[in-house]
């Protein structure tokens, strides 16, 4: 018992899924599957880059 509320809910996304128009970039999915990422600049770092141990 208890599984009508859960099945209610995945039947909404699925039927939203089904449904719904994407717009979808497929470019960018591309270069992300591709591994084409934005390189970052070479005097770019993470903000916690100072506080890694440095061997």
């Amino acid at each position: 018992m208890g599984r009508g509320r859960a099945k209610a809910k995945q039947t909404k996304v699925a039927r939203d899924l089904k449904y719904r128009t994407h717009e979808t970039d497929f470019s960018a999915l591309a270069r992300e599957l591709h591994g084409e990422e934005n390189q970052p600049d070479a005097d770019d770092h993470d903000e916690w880059s100072d506080y890694a141990a440095r061997d």
